[in-house]
């Protein structure tokens, strides 16, 4: 009986290695032999997620052609991948990927480092921060004096509390857009609210428009629901998105939904500008593309110049939601243990999404919807968000100086909100630099994880997650893993075993 589960194409492999061996290595670095640079593009895949453990690996001469290298070549990267545990063959079944023994399982997304691992390693992977006590623990008492009155029902609430559906509905009125609590949803954080339109909208084999970078756990979100994914390059810098990419991929790819973050863009960092966000619209209501608005950033402005200067909301251009389903969430305004999120809709749009979830998860937990609920109603959020602010702001800029100064041709700009920094990486594979990491006691996310087919080699993100001493050893550990990847891996080791000690 075979022991794969999926099965890797030829061409689907030559493209995803070329990602990254066409990237330099860094100055002065040795060029590995030919199977062995295979073996480690195969292996880096793997620990990267972008090719599933227990999956088929093409046979050594369909790959030999689609890389136009030996088949000797092929054979020995195989050879090799086996000795290290990272690959299995039986005769008549073929080879197929695996992890060694005591190695993790690779994680698709974006997935937080076990409390447990933070004595050791600098947790750089997870763009969220601690919950701003003490309004954590004072939603909470607040929740549970409510609690009574509910405990009485059946507690499904499929659409959500109807207070906190008035009450979010009532947010979004005083911010201009007038807005129904049938309008709204309350979801199982954003990812739960994504998840259920992409179900309702997107079924397997449609397409959807999405940025590129766009967040990571997002798209693998849509992979895994069987969308194929289209991506539309952001523009340079932080000047938002490339309008005439988005009317070009509207028109000819015709995709049933867009996804997009103009609030503070995860990763980049970029915030969208009024017009831009006007045309998109008008763009997608033209071409017949439900544009989902994901605006879980949007109230993390950092430069304190922003202050009511941020650009209307998406949902501004489409107030009857006919266009454009907005997504909000409590998790990184507040704490990503906040597993409140909320869609923004026409109402039959809402109905449609309710009477789907029937056969997902039944509803959101009660007492976490009455925390958020006491949070907006007493003033809480306002002032634990500017809590967020606080800290978020410190720590970007104590990393912003120590990766300055640690690592000085690492390219990028800083960004005036949200919670992460996109950075170009000296011209060094963004996927060694991850694995390097895990050496030398920092865990970094590599920029393919971000894009579609093995884009974004190059770059690395950096959440504002830690400040101070923390932000200053995390750039040093960066460093560390660079020198190690431009040394081809050997160079720096003894200072490996001295940060993870």
């Amino acid at each position: 009986m075979a022991q794969w589960t999926s099965a890797v194409g030829a061409a689907q492999l030559a493209r995803l290695l070329k990602s990254q061996q066409d990237r330099p290595t860094g100055a002065g670095s040795r060029r590995p032999p030919a199977y062995r640079a295979l073996a480690d593009g195969v292996r880096l895949l793997v620990l990267e997620g972008r090719v599933p453990v227990a999956a088929r690996l093409p046979a050594e001469r369909e790959l030999a052609l689609a890389l136009s290298v030996s088949r000797t070549t092929v054979a020995a990267a195989y050879e090799a991948l086996r000795s290290e545990g990272f690959l299995e063959s039986r005769r008549g079944a073929g080879s197929w990927t695996a992890v060694p023994a005591g190695n993790p399982l690779p994680a698709r997304g974006l997935e937080p480092l076990p409390p447990e691992a933070l004595g050791s390693m600098i947790d750089l992977g997870c763009a969220a921060l601690p919950a701003p006590e003490p309004w954590l623990t004072r939603a909470v008492q607040g929740a549970l004096e409510e609690l009574p009155p509910y405990a009485h029902t059946h507690g499904d609430y499929p659409a959500g509390l109807p207070a906190l559906r008035a009450m979010i509905a009532e947010r979004y009125t005083t911010r201009g857009i007038p807005t129904m609590p049938e309008q709204i949803m309350v979801t199982t954080g954003a990812m739960g609210a994504i998840d259920a339109i992409c179900h309702l909208f997107a079924g397997r084999g449609e397409r959807i428009a999405v940025e590129s970078p766009s967040y990571a756990n997002i798209l693998q979100l849509m992979r895994e629901a069987g969308a194929r994914l289209v991506p539309v390059a952001m523009a340079e810098g932080l000047t938002g998105w490339d309008m005439d990419r988005w009317r070009q991929v509207l028109r000819d790819a015709a995709p049933r939904i867009a996804y997009v973050v103009a609030d503070f863009h995860n990763p980049t960092g970029a915030l969208v500008g009024e017009d831009q966000r006007r045309r998109l619209v008008e763009a997608a209501r033209s071409a017949g593309t439900v544009l989902v608005a994901d605006e879980t950033m949007s109230e993390l402005w950092l430069d304190e110049d922003m202050e009511g200067a941020m650009p209307p909301p998406v949902c501004a251009f489409d107030p009857a939601g006919s266009t454009v389903i907005t997504v909000g969430s409590a998790s990184k305004a507040f704490w990503a243990g906040m597993r409140i999120g909320w869609v923004r809709a026409a109402p039959d749009v809402i109905r449609s999404l309710v009477a789907a979830r029937a056969y997902a998860d039944l509803g959101t937990p009660v007492l976490e919807q009455l925390a958020v609920h006491w949070l907006f109603s007493t003033g809480g959020w306002a002032r634990a968000v500017e809590l967020r602010r606080e800290q978020a702001r410190e720590n970007r800029d104590a990393l912003v100086a120590a990766v300055r100064r640690e690592l000085p041709e690492w390219e990028f700009e800083v960004p005036r909100g949200g919670l992460t920094l996109w950075v170009r990486a000296g011209g060094l594979s963004g996927s060694r630099l991850a694995e390097a990491g895990e050496r030398v006691g920092v865990r970094v996310p590599s920029g393919p994880r971000f894009g579609v087919d093995g884009a974004f080699e190059g770059y690395v993100r950096l959440p504002f997650t830690v400040g101070g001493a923390v932000a200053e050893e995390a750039a040093v550990r960066l460093a560390a893993a660079a020198r190690l990847v431009e040394s081809g891996g050997t160079a720096g080791a003894e200072a490996a075993r001295v940060f993870v000690a």
